[in-house]
C-alpha cells in the first residue's frame, strides 16, 4: 500500500499558505531541502527572512547542477545581510551551508561545496541550511531634519515631530526611517509645497553603542495654488461636464486631499471608466501648479439581468439597460423592469401542491431614469424618473403609477440640494380598506455624503433629509406632508481600517390625513433587509386583527462592530431595532422590535460581499421566523 500526501484546503487564505515542497531526487535537476535556524527564533525576522531568500522562493523551481545550487546560495548571503540591516540588525552574522560545507561572506568555499552538493545527484535532497545570528537590534539615538535651503533645523512649528512618527529610543528598521521621510515629504505637500522632497540622508551606525544617528535634508520648495485645469481624453464627453464636477479653482491652494477630492467627484461621471490627474514640473508664472486631468470613456451601453430568491420577499427575476452617454453629454438613461412571485406570507411557497398557479401572486416594477448632468455647464443636474408597480406585501396590495422631475443643484462633493414635482394615481387595499388616491406633490432633499467609500464606508459621516408636501390645491386627494430622515456615521478604531464602528438612525413622519386615509403603500413600516434584520419585510408597524397596516412615524436604528480576521475575510456583529407608530411623531405606544445577528464579509475589489444571519430578540405572536439570511453586495449601511 503507497502512503499519499495529504492535502490540506485553505478556504479565503485563512489559514495561511504552506511552504512549497521541492520535487524529489531526480537525474536533471538537483533538488534541495531547505532550514532556517535563527538565533533567538523570533518569528518575525524568521519570515523577513524566509521573505528575502531567494533559496526559499525557487525551492519548487531546483538547479540543473551544484554549481548553480551554489551560486543561488552565495546570491542570498548579501540579501539576507541587507534584509538584517534593514530590521536594524547590524551585527548580524549569515551562514550558509550545502551539503554541510559553509558558506559566508568572509568565506566563500564554493569548490568545496559544489563537489559535496553534486554527490547528491539523483540521490536524495542536497541539505541546505540558512544559519543567521542577528545580534542585538540597534535603536534610533539622535534624529535631525534639516531645512536643505538654510541647513537649518526646522522648527518644531514648521515641522511637529510628530510627524515623523519615529522618535529617539526606538528600533533602527530602515523601513521606518523610509516610512519617516515619506510622512515629512507629505506633510509639507499637504501645506501647499508640491515640489517638496528629501534631498540627503546621512545614517550613522556606531556598532559599538548599538545606535544609529539619522540626518535627513529636506527642500520643502515653494508654496503654489492650483493653477488651470486641462481636461484631456474621452472625446466622446463633453469637457464642460468634467469641469462642472471639479469644485477648485485656479487659484486656490493646492494639496493633495484637494486632488483626490477631485478624481472622487469627476469619477461620479457615470460615462467615464477611470481618471487621472497630473501635476506640471513647474510652477506657471503666477505660482500655481497646472494641473491636467486624463479621463477614459466607459462603453455607452450596458445590460443586465439577475435571478434572486429570498426567504422573506419570495423569487424575482430581474433585467435592465442603460446607455451612459446618450447625446455626449455623459447623460444616462436606465430601464429596467422586474418582476417578482408575491405570497400572503412573506415570501414563503404555499405547500400546497395541488394549489393552481395564482397570476394575482405576481408583481412587477418597470422603471425609467433619466439624468442630465451639468445643464449649460453649470452644477445643476436635471433628472427625471417614471415608474409603473404593482407591488405585494405581508400587509398590503398596491398599484400606482409614477412620474418625478427635478433639479439638484451640487454645491461641492459633498453637499447637494434638489426640488422637483412629483405626481401618482395609484390604488392601494389592505385589512383597512381599499383607496383610489392621486398624488401631487413638491418634494425637497439635502444630502451631505464625507464617507471615503460607497460600498464599504469606514470613515465620515451620510446625512439624506427630505420632505414632500402633497397639497389638495395642487390636485392631491390626499393632502399629507411625507418627511424622512436618515444619518450614519462611520468610525476607524486603527490606521488601515480593520476594526470599524457604523452606526445609523432613520427617522419618518406624515402629517395631514388621518391613518386609515393614508394609502397603505404610503405609510411607514420597518422590518427585512436595510431595516430591522431578522422580521419580515415591512412587517413590524400597528396591528389591526393581526395585520399590520403601517404608521405615520418612524424610527429605527442599527449598531455594527465591522472587524477584519484577514485582508479578504472580516465579521460584522450588529444590533438593530425599530418599528412604526400610529401617531405623526414616535410616542413609543407600539414596542420597539430588536434584532441581533452576525454577518459574514469577503471583501472584493467592487466591495464586501455580505452574508447576514439576524434573530428577533424577543419573538412576538405573529413572527413567522426565528432568523433571516441576507446576502448582497457592500455594507448594509
Amino acid at each position: 500500500m503507497s502512503i499519499q500526501p495529504a492535502i490540506a484546503f485553505d478556504f479565503f487564505g485563512l489559514f495561511g499558505g504552506g511552504e512549497d515542497a521541492p520535487p524529489p531526487p531526480n537525474a536533471t535537476t538537483l533538488p534541495y531541502s531547505l532550514d532556517f535556524t535563527v538565533t533567538g527564533n523570533e518569528r518575525s525576522l524568521q519570515q523577513t527572512l524566509k521573505d528575502a531568500s531567494t533559496l526559499r522562493s525557487l525551492t519548487d523551481d531546483p538547479p540543473p547542477d551544484a554549481e548553480s545550487l551554489v551560486r543561488r546560495a552565495e546570491a542570498d548571503l548579501p540579501r539576507l545581510t541587507d534584509a538584517l540591516w534593514g530590521a536594524g540588525y547590524y551585527n548580524a552574522r549569515v551562514a550558509i551551508s550545502v551539503a554541510g560545507v559553509p558558506l559566508s561572506l568572509q568565506q566563500p568555499g564554493s569548490a568545496s561545496a559544489i563537489r559535496a552538493a553534486s554527490a547528491y545527484s539523483a540521490r536524495a535532497l542536497v541539505p541546505v541550511q540558512v544559519i543567521v545570528d542577528p545580534g542585538p537590534q540597534f535603536v534610533l539615538r539622535n534624529i535631525t531634519v534639516l531645512n536643505a535651503r538654510t541647513g537649518q533645523p526646522f522648527p518644531p512649528e514648521e515641522l511637529p515631530p510628530r510627524t515623523l512618527g519615529i522618535k529617539s529610543g526606538d528600533p533602527a528598521r530602515g523601513a521606518d526611517i523610509v516610512a519617516a521621510q515619506a510622512r515629512i515629504v507629505d506633510h509639507f505637500r499637504a501645506q501647499s509645497r508640491p515640489f517638496a522632497k528629501v534631498t540627503r540622508q546621512d545614517p550613522v551606525v556606531t556598532h559599538p553603542s548599538q545606535v544609529m544617528d539619522i540626518t535627513v535634508a529636506v527642500d520643502a520648495g515653494p508654496l503654489a495654488g492650483i493653477g488651470a485645469i486641462t481636461v484631456r481624453g474621452a472625446e466622446g464627453v463633453d469637457p464642460a461636464v468634467v469641469r462642472s464636477f471639479i469644485y477648485t479653482d485656479p487659484g486656490d491652494p493646492y494639496s493633495p486631499a484637494t486632488l483626490a477630492s477631485m478624481r472622487k467627484s469627476i469619477l461620479n461621471i457615470e460615462a467615464l471608466s477611470s481618471v487621472r490627474i497630473r501635476e506640471a514640473d513647474t510652477l506657471d508664472a503666477y505660482g500655481n501648479l497646472p494641473l491636467f486631468v486624463d479621463i477614459t470613456e466607459r462603453p455607452p451601453r450596458v445590460i443586465g439581468a439577475s435571478v434572486q430568491y429570498s426567504t422573506t420577499d419570495g423569487p424575482a427575476v430581474r433585467a435592465y439597460w442603460a446607455h451612459r452617454n446618450l447625446f455626449g453629454g455623459a447623460e444616462r438613461l436606465r430601464l429596467e423592469g422586474s418582476v417578482f412571485y408575491l405570497t400572503e406570507n412573506g415570501g414563503i411557497p404555499d405547500n400546497d401542491k395541488n394549489k393552481d398557479f395564482d397570476w394575482n401572486d405576481l408583481g412587477g416594477r418597470f422603471t425609467a431614469s433619466f439624468l442630465k448632468p451639468a445643464l449649460w455647464g453649470t452644477r445643476n443636474d436635471f433628472l427625471a424618473d417614471a415608474m409603473a408597480e404593482r407591488d405585494r406585501t405581508e400587509s398590503y396590495t398596491s398599484r400606482r403609477v409614477n412620474v418625478t422631475t427635478g433639479i439638484r443643484h451640487r454645491f461641492n462633493e459633498r453637499f447637494s440640494i434638489q426640488g422637483g414635482v412629483e405626481y401618482e394615481k395609484g390604488q392601494a387595499s389592505d385589512i383597512l380598506g381599499q383607496i383610489d388616491y392621486t398624488l401631487v406633490g413638491l418634494p425637497l432633499s439635502v444630502t451631505y455624503d464625507s464617507t471615503d467609500n460607497p460600498l464599504d464606508p469606514t470613515r465620515g459621516i451620510k446625512l439624506l433629509a427630505s420632505v414632500a408636501p402633497y397639497p389638495e390645491f395642487l390636485g392631491s386627494s390626499v393632502p399629507i406632508t411625507i418627511a424622512r430622515g436618515t444619518a450614519s456615521t462611520y468610525f476607524s478604531l486603527d490606521e488601515e481600517s480593520r476594526y470599524v464602528l457604523a452606526g445609523r438612525i432613520g427617522l419618518g413622519s406624515i402629517v395631514g390625513s388621518d391613518l386609515e386615509d393614508i394609502p397603505a403603500n404610503r405609510r411607514f413600516y420597518a422590518g427585512g433587509g436595510g431595516s430591522v434584520r431578522g422580521f419580515a419585510y415591512r412587517s413590524l408597524s400597528p396591528k389591526f386583527e393581526g395585520e399590520p397596516i403601517g404608521g405615520r412615524s418612524l424610527l429605527e436604528g442599527s449598531l455594527e462592530a465591522r472587524i477584519k480576521i484577514t485582508d479578504t475575510i472580516g465579521i460584522v456583529p450588529f444590533i438593530d431595532a425599530g418599528t412604526a407608530f400610529e401617531s405623526s411623531y414616535p410616542d413609543f405606544d407600539d414596542s420597539i422590535r430588536v434584532s441581533a445577528g452576525l454577518g459574514l464579509r469577503y471583501y472584493t475589489a467592487i466591495g464586501p460581499i455580505r452574508l447576514d444571519v439576524a434573530k428577533p430578540i424577543r419573538r412576538e405572536p405573529g413572527d413567522d421566523r426565528s432568523f433571516a439570511i441576507y446576502i448582497g453586495i457592500g455594507q448594509a449601511f
